[in-house]
């Protein structure tokens, strides 16, 4: 029988389905091997890679250990059960875990990889406030940010330039975000992390206008990711990525160094401590 095509762009349940299957094949596993280590069986993890049954959270965390998956099948599973996520970003995901250097620019908040969790926790909840997400969403989508932020404990390198409105934007109100600078204090001096300010003063001269994603894969191949309202999209193109790439580079130059961006983002938060 001819299996089933799944399209992991169509939803976040697919994208699980197709990264099971590239998981288990790549452990040389059939669907019964990978039910006898994992307790399912082959009919089970039939119908979920072929996307006509969701999977439990058991039977992910199973999964994700047997084929030494390293956390890329939980985070699908999460992008999966928190339905409120874009369009894209569960592709983006798999992408990012696997990713052994990551280039990020946010120009509004603190890119999620390096929220506090009272920061992130603050910003959901004044979005279910809004009735965007449910309560329950909004903790799910946490639960997934936190799976995430174990990519800082990786070994990729990332390096990260965040606009000054970023850091000025109080999400949580001064205190929380006075602690959100002070963990951007610290995880400053991973040797795995470089984080740059770009100021105020570039004005019209800084380079990126929207935020952007630039991965590098193990094969050393670049990807890129943006979001509008709507959607997020995985950018391939080599021309593409590469301009973003030029971009990006011109703003590393024109931001502030490493040493300045940590003494002012020191100050961001001994302003917000003095005024509280």
């Amino acid at each position: 029988m001819a299996r089933r095509v799944v399209d992991p762009t169509s939803s976040p349940l697919h994208a699980f389905a197709v990264q099971l299957t590239r998981s288990r094949e790549a452990q040389g596993l059939t669907q019964v091997g990978l039910g006898r280590e994992v307790s399912y069986s082959n009919v089970y993890i039939s119908n979920v890679e072929g996307a006509k049954q969701a999977p439990s959270l058991k039977f992910a965390e199973r999964v994700d250990t047997a084929l030494q998956a390293e956390g890329t099948l939980l985070l699908l599973y999460w992008s999966w059960r928190t339905g409120s996520l874009i369009p894209g970003f569960p592709e983006y995901l798999r992408r990012e875990r696997e990713a052994i250097g990551v280039r990020l620019f946010d120009n509004d908040m603190v890119s999620g990889l390096l929220q506090h969790p009272e920061y992130s926790a603050a910003y959901e909840a004044a979005i279910v406030r809004r009735g965007e997400v449910t309560r329950e969403q909004a903790d799910e989508r946490l639960a997934l940010l936190a799976q995430r932020q174990l990519k800082l404990d990786s070994g990729a390198t990332l390096h990260v330039v965040l606009d000054e409105a970023a850091l000025r934007r109080p999400i949580g109100g001064r205190a929380v975000m006075a602690r959100q600078l002070l963990h951007l204090e610290a995880l400053s001096a991973r040797p795995n992390l470089v984080l740059q300010v770009a100021p105020y003063r570039l004005a019209q001269d800084r380079s990126l206008s929207h935020p952007v994603t630039i991965l590098t894969l193990p094969n050393r191949a670049l990807v890129g990711y943006t979001e509008t309202l709507q959607r997020g999209y995985m950018v391939q193109d080599a021309d593409t990525v590469s301009t973003w790439v030029g971009r990006y580079d011109r703003l590393q130059v024109n931001s502030l160094s490493q040493l300045d961006s940590s003494a002012f983002i020191r100050e961001a938060r001994k302003e917000l401590e003095r005024d509280e």
